[in-house]
């Protein structure tokens, strides 16, 4: 895919907000950011659909998405990932919002890459230890929100708390299951799943 470095700046900060927010930015924060004025975003947005690296609902608000197809380089520094807070694996804790980045080229070198919905969280705790999720991992989450029986999963609790737990739907309840047998299961009614565990990182500089 031909880009301009415009076009394929704004491609990745409609990756990175979708990434840590969840949603896109409108035209008038890409503008922000890149520092042009929103006419000129407005027409890379639109050479970007046309070229397929875009796709928008004209009906909504923030709809600015990437095609699952679709891959985002990241030239300067190809393996790294939004890290976005810290997850509990012990008792929940409270998310906390971060804007800081996972640099995985600095463990493993420049030459592995990765495109798509795919942010970081440190682990503190040890009630995943027993499937080698251990304190002070770091764990790489695809952003999704449904997960079937069996997957590891970043669940926010009903009381806005979240916790890394495998991820069991039952007859009337979740059950959110520990790899440590010092902890409980946690049961919820409901909950909702922000990502699916793709990957476990340990670093031991």
């Amino acid at each position: 895919m031909n880009l301009t470095p415009k076009q394929l700046r704004i491609l990745q900060i409609v990756r990175d907000w979708r990434t840590r927010f969840g949603y896109s930015p409108t035209l008038q924060e890409i503008a922000d950011e890149v520092q042009v004025s929103k006419v000129t975003v407005f027409e890379h947005v639109e050479a970007l659909i046309k070229k397929g690296a875009l796709e928008r609902d004209p009906n909504k608000a923030r709809s600015l998405t990437i095609p699952d197809d679709a891959v985002v380089p990241d030239e300067s520094r190809p393996f790294r990932f939004p890290l976005v807070g810290r997850i509990a694996a012990g008792y929940p804790i409270e998310k906390v919002a971060n804007q800081d980045e996972l640099d995985l080229e600095s463990f493993f070198g420049p030459q592995r890459g990765r495109s798509g919905a795919v942010f970081a969280l440190r682990v503190e705790g040890d009630s995943m230890q027993d499937e080698g999720i251990w304190d002070g991992d770091y764990v790489l989450i695809e952003r999704k929100d449904v997960a079937r029986n069996g997957e590891r999963v970043v669940a926010l609790l009903p009381n806005g708390e979240t916790t890394l737990k495998t991820f069991y739907r039952e007859k009337d309840h979740i059950r959110l299951q520990p790899a440590n047998d010092a902890y409980e299961p946690i049961l919820v009614k409901d909950c909702t799943v922000q990502g699916i565990v793709v990957g476990v990182i340990r670093y031991y500089g």
